[in-house]
């Protein structure tokens, strides 16, 4: 069977068993999997054979492309294949600046959180559910394309950055950025440390900590009174805001600095009373 694309509509062929596609490299990865689907519709061994000119130089994304289409190829493979495109392809904002420049969108982690979710709900288990935590902090923190060109290689470090639980877990992320590309720019520095805030916040049950100018908010649903009397013992002029769920502090210095080392204030507190 040799046709155009219109194939990868949905065109039920089922006697069909081989298919040619020509000049393969041009067309997408999940162009290529629709498409090769047309085929072995029934009991007879199918074939599709993907075709590009001799000698013509692929491009790099062209090679990955018939690379990933070559070695998945077993029943039930779609999922894969669409990790693998998004891998090739990038995630456009999903992975720009936009949603982690202001920090005012949650970006990668929030999409790799519910990727993991939805995998759990399909295995039928339970989904724990945590503190939805947001970092609003006015500050320029992502992955730039001119530190880390590739697309995969910026999914793979965003994925990493989304799994800081504690300290430990981002100088463990911070050596590894040294190491394979080089010395940090401030925008990489900053959202290791937007990273390791968020994990203190769900730790310590706020919902939010955001700043404004040199003011930081932490809101929480039940704030513990004792415990953030221990914490206010540490930081003078910190207190309770109107309403009784968001504490306020001035900071002297680096506003989210001082976010985490707030959060790990409370933190400590909690553990040694629990």
């Amino acid at each position: 069977l040799v046709c155009t694309t219109i194939i990868e509509t949905g065109v039920d062929l089922p006697m069909a068993n081989t298919l040619v596609i020509e000049n393969a490299d041009r067309f997408g990865l999940s162009q290529l999997h629709q498409i090769r689907g047309r085929v072995g519709r029934s009991e007879r061994q199918a074939y599709a054979y993907f075709t590009f000119t001799p000698g013509k130089a692929l491009s790099e994304q062209a090679e990955k492309r018939l690379t990933a289409i070559k070695e998945y190829a077993e029943f039930g493979a779609g999922y894969k294949i669409a990790l693998r495109d998004l891998e090739i392809r990038g995630a456009g904002n999903l992975l720009g600046s936009e949603q982690h420049g202001y920090i005012e969108s949650v970006g990668y982690d929030l999409y790799v959180k519910l990727l993991n979710e939805a995998v759990l709900e399909e295995r039928g288990e339970s989904v724990e559910q945590g503190v939805e935590v947001v970092v609003d902090m006015k500050i320029n923190a992502h992955i730039p394309e001119s530190y880390i060109s590739s697309a995969p290689d910026r999914m793979e470090m965003y994925k990493k950055i989304s799994h800081i639980r504690a300290p430990e877990d981002m100088n463990d992320v911070a050596d590894e950025f040294i190491d394979r590309f080089g010395d940090m720019p401030k925008p990489v520095e900053r959202l290791l440390s937007v990273a390791l805030t968020k994990a203190l916040c769900e730790a310590a049950g706020i919902e939010r900590v955001e700043a404004r100018g040199n003011v930081l908010t932490f809101t929480q649903k039940k704030p513990d009174l004792a415990l953030w009397s221990e914490v206010f013992a540490q930081f003078p002029g910190m207190r309770f805001a109107p309403g009784g769920t968001g504490i306020v502090y001035r900071a002297s210095g680096d506003v989210s600095a001082e976010a985490r080392r707030a959060l790990t204030c409370y933190n400590n507190a909690r553990l040694g009373k629990e």
